[in-house]
Order: C-alpha cells, then sequence, then structure tokens
C-alpha cells in the first residue's frame, strides 16, 4: 500500500529538480534578455518590472487561491515594514543588475552571486548572531583576499560585485525575518514600489523620453514581458525550495552565477584577465570548503538525529 506514496514522492522530487534546475539556470542566462533591453534605460526597465511583475503575480495569486497570505502579511505590521524594506533592497539589486550587464560588466554580476553565500553565513553571524565554524571564516576570509586582489591587482574595487552580493545578502536577511512565503512575499514588496514607478513612467511619458510605445512593438512586448520573467523563475524556486532538500537546493543556486560567468566570457568577450583568474580562484575555493562544510555539518545532524532513538532507555 505504501508503494504509491514512495513514487509520488520520487516524483514530486523529480519535478522539484527540474524546477530548481530551470529557475537558477533561467537567472543564470537573464542577462540575455536584459542585452535585448539595450537601448532602454535602466531606470525605465526597473519601472517596468515593478508594474508587469505586481500585475501578472496578482494574477498568479488569484490561480493558486494565495489572497489569504497577502492578508495576513498586511495585518502584521513588523511583515508588511519588512517587505517595504526588502523591496526597496531588492529595487536597488535589480537597477544595479540591469545597469551592470547592459554596459558589459556581467562577468562583474557573476562575481557578485558567487559571492553572495559568503556574505550571506557572515550577516547571520552579525545579525542573528550566528557562530562561524572554522572552515566558515575561512571561506569568508578567501573571498576578502579575492575582492583585494582585483582591486589591488586588477586596479579597480569590483564594488558592481560588492554591492549586488550586499544588497541581496542583506534582501535575504530581511524576507527571513519577515517570514513572508516568496510570492505572497514578492507581490508586496512591487505593490509597495509600483506607485513610484507608475509615477516615474507618467515622468517620462510628459518628459517625451518613454521608450515603451514609441520604441516599436516588439521592445514593448520585451518590456511587459518583464513580469513574466521576474515571476515564473520564482514560482519554480517556491516548487522547488518547498521539495528539495536544502543542501539541493544549496547546490543549484551555484547555477547562476556559473551560467553569467560564461555568458560574460565567451558570448559577450568581456575582458578576464589573470587577475580576475585570481580572484575567481579564490572565490571557487572559498565555496568549496563552505560547501564541504555544510554538507559535513548536514550528515553528522543527520547521523546524531537517526541515533536518537537508539540512546532513548527503554
Amino acid at each position: 500500500m505504501s508503494i504509491p506514496g514512495k513514487y509520488s514522492a520520487k516524483s514530486r522530487e523529480t519535478s522539484a529538480l527540474i524546477a530548481g534546475i530551470a529557475a537558477f539556470t533561467t537567472w543564470g542566462l537573464i542577462p540575455v534578455y536584459w542585452k535585448l533591453l539595450k537601448a532602454v534605460p535602466a531606470s525605465e526597465i526597473l519601472a517596468h518590472r515593478f508594474l508587469w511583475t505586481t500585475i501578472f503575480l496578482s494574477i498568479l495569486l488569484g490561480w493558486q487561491g494565495r489572497w489569504t497570505e497577502v492578508k495576513a502579511t498586511v495585518r502584521s505590521r513588523r511583515a508588511t515594514l519588512y517587505c517595504l524594506a526588502s523591496g526597496s533592497l531588492i529595487g536597488i539589486n535589480w537597477f544595479l543588475f540591469i545597469w551592470a550587464v547592459n554596459i558589459g560588466r556581467v562577468i562583474e554580476t557573476s562575481l557578485g552571486y558567487f559571492m553572495t553565500p559568503l556574505v550571506s553565513v557572515l550577516f547571520g553571524a552579525i545579525f542573528l548572531r550566528e557562530r562561524l565554524t572554522l572552515w566558515q571564516s575561512v571561506s569568508v576570509s578567501l573571498g576578502t583576499v579575492a575582492v583585494l586582489n582585483l582591486t589591488f591587482g586588477y586596479g579597480r574595487f569590483p564594488w558592481v560585485a560588492v554591492l549586488l552580493c550586499m544588497t541581496f545578502g542583506l534582501y535575504g536577511l530581511l524576507r527571513k525575518k519577515s517570514a513572508t512565503a516568496a510570492i505572497p512575499g514578492l507581490f508586496l514588496e512591487t505593490t509597495f514600489l509600483v506607485p513610484l514607478a507608475i509615477a516615474y513612467l507618467i515622468y517620462l511619458r510628459i518628459d517625451g523620453g518613454l521608450f515603451f510605445g514609441r520604441a516599436g512593438w516588439l521592445l514593448s512586448i520585451l518590456l511587459v514581458s518583464t513580469g513574466i520573467v521576474t515571476a515564473v523563475p520564482l514560482f519554480w524556486f517556491g516548487y522547488a525550495a518547498r521539495n528539495l532538500r536544502l543542501t539541493t537546493l544549496g547546490f543549484l543556486q551555484y547555477l547562476t552565477p556559473i551560467g553569467s560567468f560564461f555568458l560574460g566570457v565567451f558570448l559577450y568577450r568581456e575582458p578576464f584577465t589573470r587577475g580576475h583568474l585570481i580572484t575567481f580562484s579564490l572565490i571557487w575555493v572559498a565555496l568549496a570548503i563552505f560547501t564541504a562544510d555544510a554538507l559535513l555539518r548536514w550528515r553528522s545532524m543527520r547521523l546524531r538525529e537517526a541515533a536518537m532513538p537508539l540512546a532513548r532507555p527503554v
């Protein structure tokens, strides 16, 4: 009688793995999409992204019957304030990423997202009083050395990478503290800032600087589709997060910066110097240590949990 249940769980895990790969791969290849909008200023793209993401998410929430989750979050003043703050951070992150991609700094954006797990651990230690293990401390130190190497060896501080990982790390911290689900949370984050986005688009329209509607139907469709491009991978990610182990999800997240890295180096032919190679090598070593430490701690925890019933007195 238990076999159908086992097959069902296995099927869910397989579909969740596919959804996770699709989400992180899409995020890794998304520079190709933003390059198609290169003629449009990053500020207008951002305003459209907020507007159309809100509209698309409202349709998605209605289809899923999840408006009660949104109402429950709005009734909590604490969660509402966290969503407003995290929405501002994700807005900065989105703007910086789009702007960096369209001026030819895709490699630096990939460095930023390679650094994000290390920054998240550091923020956990600073803001949540989580203790760093020895190997986590080594990983963070290697990440710091990598940034300093690019700064002094290449002659330019990688501020795009640092700001991307800082804003996304802080965003993740605020989302963790707000305890809101992915899609309802993003809906509130974009909704709170939609009035500013609409006001900016109206200003551009009056000023004659609005690209939407006057730069061709293809460009206008691409701007509308920013809502779909934002929400669909998040939907896949939400499904993967509910049905996969955290360690599996942690491995999959590296697909995003790997995809951007290969795009920057091989498709867009951005400069990749010896300084870049040393920096990325240090980051990859740091991530290998970080991941190995996480796996060992997870395995140790599972072994302790398995041994607990045996330790109980009869």
